[in-house]
């Protein structure tokens, strides 16, 4: 299994638009990518930071995820909210 943990910081005043953006691309990924096992959205800690919680089945789950239009299209969406790049935390599982 890997996992993404995808921390992003809203532009102040954009959280409303953020995260409704954010919401349909979780609910798309839920209900097409049988090799995401876990896609949420969580508030970070910091005000207006929000975190992607992510869990695939392997590589080819995370290359299907990220060659999907709705990921390119919501994730160009999501990009006018947010206040710099996202940081992305890679994660392989202990077996």
């Amino acid at each position: 299994m890997l996992g993404v943990v995808a921390t992003l910081k809203v532009k102040p005043g954009m959280e409303s638009q953020f995260e409704a953006v954010a919401k349909e691309l979780v609910a798309k990924v839920n209900a097409n990518e049988p090799g995401c096992t876990l896609y949420a959205l969580h508030h970070g800690e910091a005000p207006a930071t929000y975190v992607f919680m992510e869990r695939y089945a392997d590589q080819a789950a995370v290359d299907a995820h990220r060659a999907t239009e709705y990921f390119k299209a919501l994730g160009r969406k999501m990009g006018e909210y947010m206040d710099g790049r996202p940081e992305v935390l890679r994660l392989r599982e202990v077996e």
